[in-house]
């Protein structure tokens, strides 16, 4: 796979369809690997005549890992940002969301159809509301707003997430991740053990970096609540969640909604903290819908521009840089 250097690190990436079509970018979640987005609902989307971007965060995958930095200290900085008390951390989520606006730059895109789940979705929440210049359209995919007052997941949960187990060799591991996963996934959809376990080994495999899930969960501690930026995204924003997520409760999508102008909510009775395969269907349709409709009024939007006088040129229609 490609690289792309990006507000100064090196980000791996990939991507599904034709350069000249309009391009979407895909932002995943705590920890993830860009394989974790579903390879049929990438293929899906192309499809249906997109350019799919998809990326590793920094400090997971094969992007730049930022081992120079302080050994977080997970279980101290839970407790501080459970008290409100300041969280110090390597980065922010403010310093992810300039990777995103970095990877499009270093693509030549201009404006993208964003997509993020859980923690990407945070990322998302700020690309929309600080550089919203650069979206077409926002998908917010099992997030929150990091309200204190949002209920959060339960106490076992949460120390299952911050604790490692005593043994660290690969077979440990993987089984400690299983059994993380079918905490959090979808009751509805229940994925066969054997297939869980292969795709959690393939991923371990890819790359295996433990402390960069760390720094990433204190950059979401450090990161706070987003709630005061929500009301500046003018981005037409769908926002999917699991009605039986356990790790971000249904009832952050509904604040979110309440949030967030022009937005539209989309709640999943079954699903959990994950993609299963057979909702992927589902899924890609209710992303179709509303990526077309928000190019339907940036199409009416532009028409109606091209007939006042422009103080400079627009981006064509696949969102890329116009030539000077």
């Amino acid at each position: 796979m490609p690289q792309a250097t990006a507000n100064g690190l090196s980000l791996e990436y990939e991507t599904f369809g034709k350069p000249e079509n309009p391009a979407i970018l895909l932002i995943m979640g705590l920890g993830a690997q860009l394989t974790l987005w579903p390879e049929n609902f990438c293929r899906a989307l192309a499809k249906a005549g997109y350019y799919v971007i998809r990326y590793d965060n920094r400090d997971v995958g094969l992007s730049s890992k930022l081992d120079s930095h302080h050994k977080p200290r997970l279980v101290r900085a839970g407790l501080a940002y459970k008290l409100g008390l300041r969280v110090r951390a390597s980065y922010t989520l403010d310093d992810m969301a300039q990777d995103a606006v970095g990877l499009l730059d270093a693509l030549g895109i201009r404006r993208a159809h964003v997509i993020g789940a859980s923690m990407g979705g945070m990322i998302g929440q700020i690309l929309g509301a600080k550089y919203g210049e650069r979206l077409r359209s926002l998908v917010l995919v099992m997030t929150n707003s990091g309200h204190p007052r949002l209920p959060g997941p339960s106490l076992k949960i949460s120390l299952r997430l911050v604790k490692r187990p005593k043994r660290h060799d690969r077979e440990t591991l993987i089984q400690h991740a299983f059994e993380t996963w079918q905490l959090i996934a979808s009751p509805g959809y229940p994925v066969p053990d054997a297939e869980r376990l292969e795709r959690i080994s393939q991923h371990f495999d890819r790359a295996h970096h433990p402390r960069g899930l760390a720094r990433q969960t204190l950059a979401i501690f450090a990161s706070g609540d987003r709630s005061a930026l929500l009301p500046s995204i003018t981005a037409p924003t769908l926002i999917i969640h699991g009605e039986d997520d356990l790790l971000v409760p249904v009832a952050a999508a509904y604040d979110l909604a309440k949030r967030i102008p022009q937005s539209t909510l989309n709640v999943i009775p079954g699903m959990g903290h994950d993609l299963p395969n057979p909702l992927i269907p589902t899924i890609a349709a209710s992303v179709l819908r509303h990526i077309r409709a928000a190019e339907r009024t940036h199409k009416t939007r532009a028409q109606r521009n091209e007939r006042r006088p422009q103080p400079s040129p627009a981006p064509n229609e696949t969102g890329r840089l116009s030539a000077p």
